[in-house]
């Protein structure tokens, strides 16, 4: 019965890909309570109710990759959004500008959203675990939950106000 409800609060993977044969594991399985605590702070799911998050905590992955996994490609389709739960990742957006991510860190939001390319190329430097979001999954999520669509468009209302009043101050 343990085994039902760790697959039923998503600690437990019933997909096959994130359960592969030889991918590091990097901690205790991820239960749903703390998906819940590391997508609420997401700027852009940070005006969702407890029960809009629970929504969002169903539809998330927790994906464990390897060091030197590619996890984005610049210029490729973008199709999911990540968030560093463990581990360390490099931003390549240039040959001169790059970066490193890490536990708290996320990308891939804008592809989420309009499925566009890639801007930046991203690779595990460590051993990684994400909690990853599909996009199809998600904006089949936006249709059962309307007012979470809502709260997206406020939340993402409020970041570009407050990107324009940076660029004009």
């Amino acid at each position: 019965m343990e085994i039902v409800t760790r697959m039923m609060d998503g600690s437990l993977p019933y997909d096959v890909k994130e359960a592969r044969p030889g991918s590091p594991v990097l901690g205790p399985p991820i239960r749903r309570d703390e998906k819940i605590e590391h997508l609420q702070k997401v700027p852009m799911f940070r005006g969702c109710s407890q029960r809009q998050l629970r929504a969002l905590a169903r539809i998330t992955e927790v994906v464990e990759e390897p060091a030197g996994k590619v996890l984005t490609r610049a210029g490729e389709p973008g199709t999911e959004f990540f968030l560093i739960v463990d581990g360390t990742a490099r931003v390549e957006v240039s040959p001169q500008k790059h970066g490193r991510l890490g536990p708290g860190d996320f990308f891939g939001e804008m592809s989420l959203l309009d499925g566009g390319p890639r801007s930046a190329t991203v690779v595990a430097e460590t051993a990684i675990r994400l909690l990853v979001i599909d996009r199809r999954n998600f904006w089949a999520l936006l249709t059962e939950v309307p007012r979470l669509t809502q709260a997206l468009l406020v939340t993402l209302s409020r970041r570009v106000r407050q990107a324009e009043q940076s660029l004009n101050s």
